[in-house]
Order: structure tokens, then sequence, then C-alpha cells
């Protein structure tokens, strides 16, 4: 061998090595961010579609992402599992509810005038425990500040809800979806059997795994319909998720939200959802998973691969939600602590047969804006009093009157 041949093989084969290296680090870098919650692009046809994209009206399912089977094919309705002794998939043993199942509603010439609201009213003592024994003249009504005539009661004790259950599946929840799917499975079984309920997955982007339906058994089916993958599009769902609930049947209605990050793709703002949930008078209810103190990463290797927040849960934005609403917000600390999951959920699914639904005409009801409420019980100042903030009155806005025709 020459000196110039020993000298070119001297310098190409450490070449070659180095561009071999170089291949391996790519290669495993990818692979690391697909595992770290990547977006995998779901079928095309949606219902409903995030509201910047106009609506639908076929059933969407989210792709399964590449790992967990499927290859990136659009997942399909499990098959249901045969129920010991029965031909065919029943529905599970739901809750007793006590006495007759009803349904009081105001008058229609009640509903149709201007300005006519209904809020709905938890009430607690001191040690946390459900007031369910309250009459109309128990309540002190004030809007604006103004004191005025309740036009409209009714104790929740066996009023049908319509319900949206929304949960987070973006990739950070892929340890947590077995007791995810427990607690929500635990929250349907403590529902009214009347109880209209609709089920949202979210990533990216929402996904519709069932529609509005009384049969329970319909939304459990679908719970193993939830993988995670992808971002967390927060915002743009719950905003989905209250016009969905529009459609629902009753008066009554109700959001769900779980999940265990913060918004980090959404179009809308928060801002947009505060107002929408003004203008709806849905009680949102959510339960955040995970440390609400974790800070987000400021570089480095998990930065890179954006998996330095995956526990990081917005509470501030939950809270907020809730207490516009009326509602209740549950903070989860740790991952895994299943049992804790499933004890919340139960707890809001009876809450709101614990519940008063207070109807009132909004003074000046010609001038459209915002209207605060505060309700008290004066004969139990010890008791704690919990109702929406206020209610839009004007054009565009909510109220019992469009529930029914």
């Amino acid at each position: 061998m020459t000196l110039s041949q020993h000298c070119s093989h001297s310098f190409v084969r450490p070449l070659l090595n180095a561009i071999a290296g170089f291949f391996l680090i790519v290669c495993a870098a990818a692979s690391a961010n697909a595992q770290q919650g990547q977006v995998f692009p779901p079928p095309s046809s949606t219902i409903p579609q995030s509201q910047n994209q106009g609506g639908a009206s076929v059933l969407e399912l989210p792709a399964m992402p590449g790992g967990q089977g499927g290859g990136g094919a659009t997942a399909t309705l499990p098959r249901l599992a045969p129920q010991p002794g029965a031909d065919t998939a029943t529905l599970p043993r739901l809750a007793p509810q006590p006495g007759a199942q009803s349904l009081t509603v105001p008058s229609r010439e009640l509903r149709s005038q201007q300005g006519y609201k209904q809020v709905t009213v938890t009430v607690t003592d001191q040690n946390g425990r459900y007031i369910t024994d309250l009459r109309e003249n128990d309540f002190k009504l004030l809007v604006d500040g103004q004191p005025r005539r309740i036009a409209f009661f009714r104790q929740d004790m066996n009023t049908p809800v319509s319900v949206g259950i929304v949960v987070d599946t973006s990739g950070s929840m892929q340890p947590k979806l077995a007791q995810a799917r427990a607690a929500i499975t635990e929250f349907v079984r403590n529902l009214n059997a009347q109880d209209d309920v609709f089920l949202f997955a979210f990533s990216s982007r929402p996904f519709l795994l069932q529609p509005f339906t009384t049969n329970h058994y319909l939304i459990l089916s679908r719970l193993e319909l939830l993988h995670a993958y992808g971002q967390t599009a927060l915002f743009d769902t719950i905003l989905d998720g209250l016009l969905m609930v529009q459609h629902g049947r009753y008066d009554k209605k109700a959001l769900l939200v779980i999940t265990d990050g913060m918004d980090n793709t959404s179009e809308a703002t928060l801002g947009q959802v505060v107002a929408q949930a003004r203008r709806m008078g849905v009680l949102i209810y959510s339960i955040g998973i995970g440390d609400p103190n974790v800070g987000a990463p400021s570089g480095g290797i998990a930065g890179l691969f954006g998996a330095g927040d995956i526990d990081e849960v917005d509470t501030r934005t939950l809270d907020l939600l809730s207490t516009e609403t009326g509602a209740k917000t549950y903070v989860i600390r740790e991952v895994g602590d299943g049992l804790a999951l499933r004890n919340a959920c139960a707890s809001i699914s009876r809450e709101l047969r614990e519940q008063y639904t207070i109807g009132f005409v909004a003074p000046d009801a010609s001038r459209a804006g915002y209207r605060t409420v505060h309700i008290d019980v004066p004969s139990r100042p010890g008791d704690r009093v919990r109702v929406r903030k206020g209610v839009e009155v004007g054009p565009g806005t909510e109220s019992a009157s469009s529930t029914y025709p």
C-alpha cells in the first residue's frame, strides 16, 4: 500500500464512523420526541370540529398514534364484552335515586319574559355537608346589589341534568388514563339514570367519542378509545364542550373537565372561554391531576423534548372557570392516586343531586350587559352558598327559555 492510499483510508474510515454516529443520535432524538407527545394527524371528518373550523355531522374517532397499535389508522369502536347471564351488554347498575324521577320547569310565560335567568345554588354547612331541606323563603337574592324576587324555585334532588365529560388525552396523560377511565366510570355510575351525557376526548384538538345519550353504557364502552398523544387544546375544547352541552335536553347543564396540563395549542383565549361560560350558565367542574406549583423548564434536554412540564396543572384557570359558574375544582396532587380521582368524580355526580335552581327576571332587562348575582341564607349565617358570579343579559345570551319548545 502506498503512502497516499494509507492516508486516504485513515481519513475516510473515521469520517464514516462519525456520520453513522450522528445518524444514530438523530434517530434516537426523533424516537424520544415521538414518545413525548408528538402530534399525530387525526381523521378528516369531525363532529363537532373546533369552533374556528365550523360544524359537521360525522362522528370522529381519534387516530391511533404510532407505538400504541394501529400505526396511525383510525380507531374503531370497541366490541362490547358479553355480560354474564345476558345475551347482550347491559347498562351497569346505577346508584339508586331517592323518589321518582321528575323534571320541574318554569312556566312558558315566565321563560318568555325578557331577562329571565336561572342559576344553580349549592349550600353546605361548616363541615362541607350539603344542606338539602331549604325552601324558597330561606333564600335571599340580590342582583346588582338590589333585592330581587325569586320567580322560580326547584330542589334538584331528582332533576335530570345534561352533562358533558371532557377528558384530556394529551401525551402526558399516558400513565393516568387507566385511573381516568375508572374515575369516569364512577362518575357515570352515580348519575341520575335519566341524565343526558356526552363524551369528549382532547389532545391537540377535541374528539367527540359519544354524542348525547341517556344510555350510559354507551359512554362506558367508549372509554377504551382513550389513548394519549399530542398537545393540550384545553381552551378550544371547553368552548366546544359548552357549545355541545347547549343542545342537551335539560335546562340544568354541567361539564366535567379532567386534565393534567396547561393549554399550549388552543386558538381560543382564556378570556373567550370565561365570556362564553358567563353567557351559557353551565356548571364547569374540573379535576386537575398533578402539581400546580411545578414550573416550566428553562432549557436543557427536558426543554428540548417538551417533557419538563408534563405534571404541571393549570389550577388557576380551572378554579376561575369553576368560581365563575358556581361549580368546584378538585386537585389530585399525587399522579398515582386513583382512589382520590374516583372519589372526586363520585362527589361531583352526587353534588348535582344536592342543589337548588333559582330563577328570576333581571332588572332593566332591555339593557344588555352583565349582572352580578349574590344569594345567601340569612337564617343560616354559618353556611356556605355557592352560585355563579353573575349572568349576561341581552341578545345572544342563554336562558332557560331556549331549552324547551
